[in-house]
């Protein structure tokens, strides 16, 4: 599990990109810790490339927007299949993000 850290201001958003394997089933989700109003988490727009073979790992984008609040969170992406909750997740990334007050 890969763990980064990046420092916002209010309003900055930092964009993520992470290896999806729709094609098995898997998704990612995401849940924010810590302190919950201080960021947005959105999937970015989709789209397959033109050069995409069928069942190629596709890359998902997803931005983590400061709001205007200071504080710290952690959003936890997790890679899961949901028809199957109680399995483990495939992978996870972890985002500490701070964000410094206006």
């Amino acid at each position: 599990m890969e763990v980064r850290r990046v420092v916002l201001a209010p309003g900055e958003s930092y964009e993520l990109r992470l290896t999806g394997r729709g094609a098995r089933g898997y998704v990612w989700t995401w849940r924010v810790t810590g302190d919950e109003d201080a960021v947005s988490v959105a999937q970015g727009p989709e789209g397959e490339p033109d050069d995409a073979l069928p069942g190629a790992a596709v890359e998902r984008v997803y931005v983590v927007r400061a709001r205007g609040v200071g504080g710290r969170a952690r959003v936890r992406f997790a890679q899961v299949r949901p028809p199957y909750p109680d399995e483990a997740p495939y992978d996870e990334f972890v985002l500490d993000v701070q964000v410094d007050s206006e």
